[in-house]
């Protein structure tokens, strides 16, 4: 049975005026991520929480109730992972934006809805720095970072999220609040619970707080841009650099990516390279010039058309800002099916050749752009959606793209989660014991099945 209007009534009262939405034009903009879920439901209400006791009032109602909950932060994911469920509520973290610094602990203490780039800026203040840096730091939140173990450009030297994650605060599935880890550089004091939820994709409870570790403020950076005949001649110069260096950043870009940045930036990229490797170093001093000329060396030895080395930071920038538009620039081509996957950095070359390979095969454009260094890939599928054949092909392709990553040894998704949208290839890569084993996990933490339900697992918390 439903929920009736006095519950949801009841709902409301419990919540300071304004903290639940329900009209329904309202509640539209919440129904999906950028992942643009085509089968995302309607819910009974968004709660734009304040505090994390607002987030326990919300999640008590809903045990109460059995209402599914979808944690929401800034709505920027891309595996659908904050897809709205018709009959459930969505719990949004967006006022949530605090952020405190520490200097002397060198941690930052920030609210979920506090965006990437804030926290970034609050650590600048002090001489510090918030490594993780997903393309989308400008406007994607912690919570969501948190959610998603999310990466990005520098985390080929720097690591991930969870690698900068000393603490956490949890609603879980009946209310309760938690505190998990604190601001402790080394803690292994009972099981590693914190880790637990990074990454959990809002499956097993609600983030309300993150204890994120600082480092001092990164060197400068030195900057390489190789441009090349073939993207084989490209997977070989990373392959080279890896093999030998530790980048502070690795990026690649194919044809169909570097056009299109083109026509958005207009900043004379090559148009007729078949890649774009973009390289920094921020070694100090000498060592940093060392692994600049090694960079340069492994990319011309590769074949590179094309090599420009630049210690000049403006000119640096500009040419990460390149690479961090490319999404963007891709779906103005149309709507996109964006892919995660990763494989081990040797088998790049084979993943990047067996994409081309589907984009032929299927008659789509398949776009990539990749965080070459550590052999994370986002092949970005153009749908036409007038031509319903075509979208087929890209649905196709989109599976394959996934298949083949299982088969190369890797997975279907580095950085952005599971969501909803990759699930049906879970089972797949890490096989039937290891779902078994988190869904008791899941069953132990949410037994209701109410936290997400349909991201990663089925819904009802079923594999």
């Amino acid at each position: 049975m439903g929920v009736t209007v006095a519950e949801i009534a009841e709902l409301v009262d419990e919540l300071p005026a304004g903290v639940v939405a329900t009209d329904p034009d309202l509640l539209d903009k919440y129904r999906r991520d950028r992942a643009a879920d085509p089968d995302a439901g309607m819910p009974l209400a968004a709660v734009r929480a304040e505090s994390t006791e607002q987030v326990q009032a919300a999640v008590r109602w809903a045990a109460r109730h059995r209402v599914p909950v979808v944690p929401r932060g800034a709505g920027t994911g891309l595996s659908g992972g904050s897809t709205a469920v018709t009959g459930g509520i969505v719990l949004s973290t967006e006022r949530m934006r605090a952020v405190r610094v520490d200097p002397v602990t060198r941690i930052a203490v920030a609210q979920p809805g506090a965006l990437n780039v804030e926290v970034k800026g609050a650590a600048a203040e002090h001489g510090l720095w918030y490594p993780p840096d997903p393309s989308s730091f400008e406007i994607c939140s912690i919570g969501g970072n948190v959610a998603t173990n999310a990466g990005g450009l520098c985390c080929v030297k720097y690591g991930v999220t969870t690698d900068y994650v000393l603490g956490l605060r949890v609603v879980l599935a009946d209310g309760t609040a938690v505190r998990l880890g604190g601001p402790r550089l080394k803690d292994v004091a009972g099981l590693s619970l914190t880790k637990l939820f990074v990454g959990s994709e809002g499956t097993l409870g609600i983030v309300t707080e993150a204890t994120l570790r600082l480092l001092p403020a990164q060197p400068p950076a030195r900057t390489l841009v190789a441009s090349f005949p073939t993207m084989a001649a490209a997977t070989a110069a990373v392959l080279s650099i890896t093999s030998a260096l530790r980048p502070a950043m690795l990026e690649l870009m194919d044809s169909t990516s570097i056009n299109a940045v083109e026509d958005m930036l207009i900043m004379g990229l090559d148009r007729d390279a078949a890649a774009l490797l973009l390289a920094r170093t921020d070694a100090p001093h000498r060592a940093g010039e060392e692994e600049l000329r090694a960079m340069v060396t492994a990319c011309e030895d590769a074949g590179a058309s094309e090599v420009l080395a630049t210690d000049d930071p403006d000119e640096g920038e500009a040419f990460v800002v390149a690479r961090r538009a490319a999404i963007t620039a891709i779906e103005r081509l149309g709507p996109v099916l964006l892919e995660d996957v990763g494989v081990p950095v040797p088998r790049l070359p084979e993943l990047v050749a067996g994409v081309e390979a589907i984009a032929a095969a299927r008659g789509v454009t398949i776009a990539v752009v990749a965080h070459a260094g550590d052999g994370n890939t986002h092949p970005l599928i153009v749908v036409d959606p007038a031509d319903a054949a075509a979208a087929e092909r890209a649905r196709l392709a989109f599976g394959e793209v996934m298949d083949l990553a299982i088969s190369l040894d890797g997975t279907i998704t580095g950085e952005h989660g599971v969501g909803r949208l990759k699930r049906p290839w879970l089972l797949p890569q890490v096989g039937q014991d290891v779902l078994d084993l988190s869904l008791r996990v899941k069953q132990a933490l949410d037994p209701l099945g109410i936290l997400n339900p349909g991201a990663v697992f089925a819904p009802g918390g079923h594999l």
